[in-house]
């Protein structure tokens, strides 16, 4: 058996052609800048470890989990006046969902979960239309960063590279995090329509009006120690949903 047979980039035929998969994940990220102090691939970085250390643990539990290589660009409509922020539209998006579970499907893999790392990623709508073209799919997904409550790890909260993600990235990768002296304090302007600040109403921001640094929450009390807390207690969450997901029958999840 390979290292990590749950990693599809990393296992050979020989495996895969021998195994029955209960599930696939699909990492999906984005490109984009995270304050000054953190690389423009942190939403990849964090699916990748999220992805991987989650299907680990479902995999030891018994669950043939095959998590699929992360898709690095995201909806960053709002952003593309950042050099070098990478866009894919919705649309774009929905093309490349509808041919990842067309090849499932010819496989006989008949679950999907989307383990999102991106805020402007929205699948909802998406998952509606395909169920509709192909209801023998099950797919959901999950944005990892509501799974668990952030103020049991953090002081501040995080919308965008704040103290949860440089936390997180100071325990991933270190060595691709400036000092915390160099970032900005990720201050954020408000709407200034009232429905839109209390959030009834909905607009997309365009981020350089938003935010000076291109951060949203202040990074300054993050640690690695608190980054590597929350790493933990997320993916044994995402993990045991993994292993629920893969034992479910789909012609009874309701009850």
């Amino acid at each position: 058996m390979p290292p990590q047979p749950y990693l599809l980039s990393s296992t050979p035929w020989k495996f895969v052609r021998e195994t029955r998969y209960d599930l696939a994940v699909l990492p999906w990220g984005a490109t984009e800048a995270h304050n000054y102090h953190l690389p423009f691939g942190t939403d990849n970085f964090e699916s990748d470890h999220i992805a991987a250390e989650s299907a680990k643990l479902a995999w030891q539990a018994g669950a043939h989990v095959a998590v699929l290589p992360t898709i690095p660009f995201g909806v960053n409509t709002g952003q593309l006046d950042i050099p070098l922020t990478i866009n894919m539209n919705p649309s774009t998006q929905a093309a490349v969902l509808q041919d990842v579970v067309a090849s499932l499907l010819g496989h006989g893999v008949r679950k999907l979960v989307i383990l999102n790392s991106h805020g402007g990623n929205d699948f909802k709508q998406m998952i509606r239309e395909i169920q509709g073209e192909k209801p023998e799919m099950f797919i959901c997904t999950i944005n990892w960063w509501q799974v668990l409550p952030q103020k049991e790890f953090f002081e501040a909260p995080d919308d965008h590279a704040g103290e949860m993600e440089t936390s997180i990235m100071l325990a991933l990768r270190p060595d691709l995090v400036l000092p915390l002296g160099e970032a900005g304090p990720g201050k954020a302007k408000s709407f200034a329509l009232k429905g839109l600040r209390e959030k009834w109403a909905w607009a997309p921001r365009q981020w350089t009006k938003t935010t000076d640094d291109t951060g949203v929450g202040n990074p300054a009390a993050a640690t690695a120690d608190k980054g590597k807390r929350f790493l933990e207690a997320v993916t044994k969450t995402i993990g045991g949903f993994l292993v629920d997901v893969a034992k479910a029958d789909l012609e009874h999840l309701y009850r």
